[in-house]
């Protein structure tokens, strides 16, 4: 099947979206592409179709579990044969799946970076029929971008095993300093690199200085109806803030990492079907989320860099249709914001008390722990070595980007069970324990091997299949682990360390000062560019562009700024006459604003001024389909 083909009769679609079609011929006459796309833009379309008309599997190198399980979810309810291979599935899983991929069954492997730190993994890809390597989150692999993680860095072994196979690397956001980068450490010198404008015409952009956040957010969300997503910086706030709006009458919920893994998924369907409005979150949320009818964006508290500002606004308004992104700042987050660069970049001897912190709390003494991973309890730490939060987790963070540590926030590692009773003494349990009987079976008919090896299980799955409440489920199943029935490993969600390198002398600890001072100077021009953000005077959509490097961008005359300068004094007859045709055309649809610039006979600006003003004045709204209606 041709391209066309392919994305009709898997995704529906007649035709693609701007620049896929380019990137996709791109790869399919075997060059490297450097796709640079907007959030929402078709990313994953632009490598799964050309992996669909290439013989062999795509390699796909994703940063995030959830994402990567979501889009092979996505591939196998299309009848697409694709698996992934994520922290906590057993040495038996990832064997079955290189199996599967050996004897061509499957068309695509996702892998986290981490997973080409192995040597033996690594060995184990390279006998696999890949013709096409996609790595999402691209940007990820330079260290003078805003989320460099080191792990990205193996994904060079990867290329000098297929030299011959095409890479696409994709990303919703890069400077030019860390495109260059991109190509250098991908070793993809000859990419054709492709760039979508990074004007969305239909988003409208605002920066509010705001003293009264509470009000102000309950205000926009009384006039800009439809699904929407509220992002703050800590945890504890997402909570707070959705607590108060339920009070007055918002239908939210709240989501960060801390909770815990059944719990976000719960929260993340209803917000998507349209159970729960509002989702009030930390950056935790979004990624992968194929909602297009969000109308709006809010920012409670200023991101750190435009890189994520830009990414997260881009999850409102996919649909095509209007919608807000709306920043709320003060002048002591801007004030907290300046003085950022120097909590995140604590001085060598700073790093060099948690290392030696590290130490002692793990107990590995000078010259060993190199491959040694430990479950890391941050809380736990700090009391025990009276140390500031901030200067441990950046201090991590450090020690992590020089490859001497790996620091994964949270490592899940799913329930496994296996039985280690023999058949005679199970079959004695069973007569005695009607109940745990009910639960064994059960266990034998849904898992096989599990008298064999330990098993990866799903204790809501169980409690559904035998209709039992699932905390009296955990109940029998600790019950049957204490009569050695079975061993039973309930599934963790922790941080871990692991150290990459022995152990050295604390004293003879060394950063690459030079790169570490190139990093945090970029960090402080990310952040001045985040400031000048909020104080500018200019078009909020030509600042956004300019930072990536699109210059073709025209001013909006929709955002903020635009409308305050477009905004000349109207007569205040013609102000009545636009105000009542405005009001007349609401009173029996919905309609567009693209509609009334066609209906209206006047000047657009003139007609933006009009409707700013019934916004303020809560005269109208914008509907869940991003249409203007009368309140």
């Amino acid at each position: 099947m041709t391209p066309k083909e392919i994305l009709k009769t898997y995704w529906g679609h007649d035709s693609f979206r701007p620049l896929q079609e380019e990137i996709i011929n791109s790869i399919l006459d075997g060059r490297d592409a450097l796709a640079v796309l907007p959030t929402g833009g078709g990313k994953s379309i632009c490598f799964q179709v050309p992996a669909l008309t290439k013989p062999g599997c795509c390699l796909v190198i994703s940063p995030l579990i959830a994402l990567m399980e979501d889009q092979v979810q996505n591939l196998r309810n299309m009848n697409i044969p694709a698996a992934a291979i994520v922290s906590g599935i057993s040495h038996h899983e990832i064997a079955e799946i290189l199996r599967a991929g050996l004897d061509d069954e499957l068309k695509f492997i996702y892998v986290s970076p981490e997973r080409l730190e192995s040597r033996s993994f690594v060995e184990r890809i390279s006998q696999l029929p890949i013709t096409l390597i996609a790595v999402d989150e691209a940007h990820c692999i330079s260290q003078w971008g805003y989320d460099f993680r080191p792990s990205y860095l193996n994904i060079a072994k990867i290329r000098e095993q297929f030299e011959q196979v095409p890479l696409i690397a994709l990303t919703a956001s890069a400077t030019e300093l860390v495109k260059k980068d991109m190509i250098e450490k991908l070793r993809m010198e000859k990419a054709e690199t492709f760039m979508t404008s990074f004007n969305r015409k239909n988003l409208i952009y605002q920066a509010e200085f705001c003293l009264d956040k509470i009000n102000r957010i309950k205000s926009i969300l009384d006039t800009v109806h439809g699904s929407g997503i509220i992002y703050c910086k800590t945890r504890r706030k997402t909570k707070e803030l959705s607590d108060l709006l339920n009070q007055l009458g918002i239908n939210c919920d709240y989501y960060h990492a801390g909770l815990s893994q059944e719990a976000r998924k719960e929260k993340q369907e209803k917000w998507i079907i349209g159970t729960t409005r509002i989702m009030i979150c930390t950056n935790a949320f979004g990624m992968g989320i194929d909602k297009s009818n969000v109308r709006l964006v809010i920012h409670a508290d200023i991101p750190d860099c435009l890189e994520n500002y830009y990414q997260e606004a881009g999850r409102a308004g996919r649909d095509g249709n209007e919608a807000y992104a709306i920043l709320l700042y003060n002048e002591s987050e801007l004030t907290e914001l300046k003085n950022q660069p120097t909590i995140r970049f604590p001085e060598i001897k700073t790093i060099r008390i948690v290392y030696q912190a590290l130490a002692n709390y793990f107990q590995i003494p000078t010259g060993l722990g190199a491959d040694e991973s430990f479950d890391f309890n941050l809380e736990d730490f700090i009391k025990k070595f009276k140390l500031n939060l901030n200067e441990v987790i950046y201090s991590l963070q450090a020690l992590k980007q020089e490859r001497i540590i790996s620091f994964m926030e949270q490592v899940f590692k799913p329930s496994l069970i296996q039985f280690t009773s023999t058949k005679s003494d199970l079959n004695e349990f069973e007569k005695n324990n009607p109940i745990g009987d009910e639960v064994v079976k059960c266990l034998l008919r849904t898992y096989s091997g599990i008298f064999d090896i330990p098993v990866r299980i799903d204790e809501m799955q169980l409690a559904s299949i035998l209709k039992m409440n699932y905390a009296f489920l955990i109940t029998q199943l600790e019950f049957l682990n204490k009569n050695n029935i079975i061993e039973y490993s309930p599934r963790r969600e922790t941080p871990q360390i692991a150290y990459l390198q022995n152990r050295i002398k604390t004293e003879e600890l060394n950063l690459n000062y030079e790169n570490y001072l190139k990093r945090k100077n970029q960090f402080i021009e990310r952040i001045n560019a985040m400031i000048n953000y909020c104080n500018s005077q200019t078009c909020r959509s030509t600042y956004i562009g300019n930072y990536f490097g699109d210059l073709t961008i025209v001013e909006c005359g929709k955002c903020d700024n635009c409308t305050r300068k477009n905004k000349q004094p109207i007569q205040s007859d013609q102000f009545t006459t636009i105000y009542t045709k405005i009001n007349v055309l609401l009173k029996s649809e919905h309609l567009d604003i693209k509609v009334l610039e066609e209906k209206i006979d006047t000047k657009k600006e003139e007609l933006y001024q009009v409707l700013e003003e019934m916004k303020k004045e809560e005269k109208i709204g914008l509907d869940h389909s991003g249409k203007l209606f009368l309140k």
